[in-house]
């Protein structure tokens, strides 16, 4: 596969509805906010979901997570040590064959850091040429709170009812979302990443969502809108990706108070002179 020759840069654009996106566990799994109010996904969660993808397309992922594995390998050490074996102890057949085995490792990189005995491990760093930032909300979003119950007994014979277990389930009433990404030709050509590799994370955003549904996420309650993306004629790029994610703009219609669904918005990408974004939906 060859490796790829041209900067990408990304724009996925998406809804959120009576859903929790990405709960905080240090605030009551309250979805994400930022200080002013906006809702977020963390950069974490989005690869998480884009791994996943990808994994249900068949592809070596070495991140699995434990609800999500394909294999019988419970950690990453244990990954490592079975497919790796003795490249472990050679960095640089380490790096050559983690890029060749794993995509999420040629495309996000990866630290293999693990002890060994007598003061001796393993501590390799590879740099991956995708990046992709945090997930905000377009405008302020309001999150409806639920107090529920469990009323079942969940112990012993099941004859004598226990009592009521209180807890609370958020979610956010509407919301559209916006993340930006790139994939960088110069470190691609350091871990193998192809122009197919760029085809299938392309796909897997596209997709994000499919078969992530959840009690805190139903399924259709969260809705790729869009997806925009900017493949430049070089590897440096004809211009920053800050610069072309500053393209997208996105605006309430006239008239429009109370947002209940994407088509409330105006959504289009300002073209820069020799570029223009595919633009994906489904």
């Amino acid at each position: 596969m060859a490796v790829l020759q041209n900067k990408i840069d990304f724009a996925l654009v998406f809804s959120v509805k009576n859903a929790n996106p990405n709960g905080d566990p240090l605030n009551g799994n309250i979805p994400r906010m930022t200080y002013d109010g906006h809702g977020e996904l963390s950069d974490v969660c989005l690869k998480r979901k884009i791994r996943n993808r990808l994994q249900d397309a068949g592809e070596s992922i070495f991140v699995q997570s434990d609800d999500y594995r394909k294999d019988e390998h419970r950690s990453l050490r244990n990954r490592a040590e079975a497919v790796l074996g003795k490249a472990m102890k050679n960095e640089e057949e380490l790096r050559k064959l983690a890029n060749e085995t794993w995509i999420d490792v040629r495309s996000f990189g990866q630290v293999f850091a693990f002890k060994g005995g007598e003061g001796k491990g393993v501590s390799v760093g590879i740099r991956g040429p995708v990046t992709i930032q945090p997930a905000f909300s377009v405008d302020l979003i309001n999150v409806t709170s639920l107090q529920i119950t469990k009323s079942v007994s969940g112990e012993g014979d099941g004859s004598k009812r226990g009592s009521d277990t209180m807890g609370m389930k958020h979610s956010v009433d509407f919301g559209l979302y916006t993340t930006f990404g790139s994939i960088n030709p110069q470190l691609a050509e350091l871990t193998g990443f192809s122009d197919e590799d760029a085809e299938k994370i392309k796909n897997a955003l596209l997709h994000i969502f499919d078969n992530d549904a959840s009690s805190a996420r139903p399924e259709g309650s969260m809705e790729v809108v869009a997806l925009y993306w900017w493949k430049h004629n070089s590897k440096a790029g004809q211009y920053s990706a800050a610069k072309v994610h500053r393209t997208l703009e996105i605006t309430k219609k006239d008239a429009v108070v109370d947002v209940k669904s994407a088509n409330d918005y105006i959504i289009k990408s300002n073209d820069l002179d020799g570029l223009k974004p595919e633009i994906l939906t489904f």
